[in-house]
């Protein structure tokens, strides 16, 4: 920018802002920017200033984690159904970590461009038209086509070892391609690593027994980063379980990006539509191959982007004996409400990109517009009182929507799960609760 760091003339990072925009950067008003550019504009430019450097970004977290801090002390209980935590030095700590996880990810470089807002808005109202006349919005589950079965010939099998444990690997190709003239359709398809679809697979040799679907968060997708994500090791070892760790579109070996997962969730939309629809359609693949292998009985479990994918998935699919979901995003749109920069709401609802055409379509992928197939008694819910990333709000309405299964709130933030006993423990006793364990003497072959 060849600014030196600390003070910023706001006028000339306007102006810089703006270019970088594609906007005119003098001051006359040439170009006739609207109301939101003129409202948002000193404060893009200042935010833009600041978050070039990682540092001054990590330090957003601090009045983050203070104003949580506050409203939790003030307001006391978030809602009827989730009681207040206790603040603790811990509690802090994690949200202060999500906070600035947060801020790093706010990173000049990964905001949208200007043009960019004109096609989004464009897929998303072309892809609104095409959803409702085909019923799709009205139906969702019409939207979702029953993918072939998964044969032994479709298979390649391989093997590996990570973080001391023996694993297979299957991969097969995936058959999935959005619908004929669906909006974002040939930017999906040109993802060419993606068409083959990978799973991770730990399981006990001898008789058959029960196997758990394990589906991974955001980023994620490859063994040694699963095995420690899922509780691996605590399914295989305590309860005895087979395991399949499928890798979702775009993650893992599949990914695009430098970044796992990278185009799945950004502002590309319509690609978080194409990657929910194919990872339903790759698992219910991989269940079918699961249960010719002769599964006893098979359930999910899934953490945050994992776990909106289990519970999208057990209101599509017959059969599953049982679904956790750990800290779970259920709503997207709303997410990403939530977690913009106010110059990209602002500039999202200018082109009706929030506020209605994005929420009608992300309709036919929403775990809220389907009544779960597994029994209310089988389906469980954790989620962290401090979880900055997926938030709260997420988990308890997935459990309203869900009929009031069994819940258990840990004190605190997104990743805390992973070395929360209370969380692990919750997920051991609601499988094995559900029919999921198998104590015989296990061969680990």
């Amino acid at each position: 920018m060849g600014h030196a760091q600390g003070a910023v003339d706001p006028a000339e990072a306007q102006g810089e802002a703006a270019a970088e925009d594609g906007l005119p950067s003098d001051s006359t008003g040439q170009g006739s920017p609207s109301l939101v550019e003129r409202v948002v504009g000193p404060y893009r430019a200042v935010m833009k200033f600041l978050g070039r450097r990682a540092l001054a970004r990590v330090t957003l977290a601090v009045p983050r984690t203070l104003r949580f801090m506050v409203t939790t002390a003030i307001k006391g209980d978030p809602s009827d159904d989730v009681p207040a935590p206790r603040l603790s030095l811990g509690l802090v700590a994690g949200v202060a970590m999500d906070e600035a996880l947060l801020a790093m990810a706010m990173a000049p470089s990964r905001f949208p461009l200007r043009a960019d807002y004109a096609r989004v808005s464009a897929e998303l109202a072309d892809a609104r038209r095409m959803f409702s006349r085909r019923g799709w919005i009205a139906r969702p589950a019409s939207y979702h086509r029953t993918p072939p079965p998964l044969t032994p010939e479709d298979v390649e099998m391989s093997g590996g070892w990570a973080l001391g444990q023996r694993y297979e690997q299957i991969t097969y190709d995936s058959g999935f391609s959005p619908h004929a003239g669906e909006p974002g359709s040939e930017r999906w398809m040109a993802y060419e690593p993606n068409r083959r679809a990978t799973t991770t697979i730990v399981r006990h040799r001898g008789e058959p027994r029960p196997w758990v679907v394990c589906v991974h968060g955001f980023g994620m997708g490859y063994p040694f980063m699963d095995f420690i994500g899922l509780h691996t090791a605590k399914l295989h070892r305590e309860l005895g379980l087979n395991v399949a760790m499928p890798v979702l579109p775009l993650h893992g070996p599949r990914k695009v990006t430098r970044v796992s997962g990278e185009p799945f969730l950004s502002f590309d939309m319509m690609n978080t539509v194409h990657g929910l629809t194919q990872a339903v359609w790759d698992i219910r693949r991989l269940v079918s191959w699961i249960r010719a292998q002769g599964a006893t009985s098979i359930g999910l479990y899934g953490v945050s982007l994992g776990g909106y994918v289990v519970s999208l998935l057990a209101g599509i699919e017959e059969g599953f004996d049982a679904v956790v979901a750990g800290v779970p995003v259920v709503d997207f749109p709303t997410l990403f409400h939530e977690h913009s920069p106010v110059h990209i709401r602002a500039r999202s609802i200018e082109h009706r990109i929030m506020g209605g055409v994005a929420e009608d379509v992300y309709r036919v992928v929403s775990p809220m517009s389907f009544e779960s197939k597994v029994p209310r008694d089988h389906r469980y819910v954790f989620a962290g009182y401090g979880d900055r990333l997926a938030m709260p709000e997420q988990a308890r309405r997935l459990w309203e929507h869900w009929d009031k299964p069994r819940i258990s709130w840990y004190s605190g933030n997104h990743l805390g799960y992973l070395w929360s006993r209370q969380a692990a423990a919750f997920l051991g006793e609601s499988l094995a609760a559900s029919g999921l364990s198998c104590t015989r003497a296990a061969d680990e072959g």
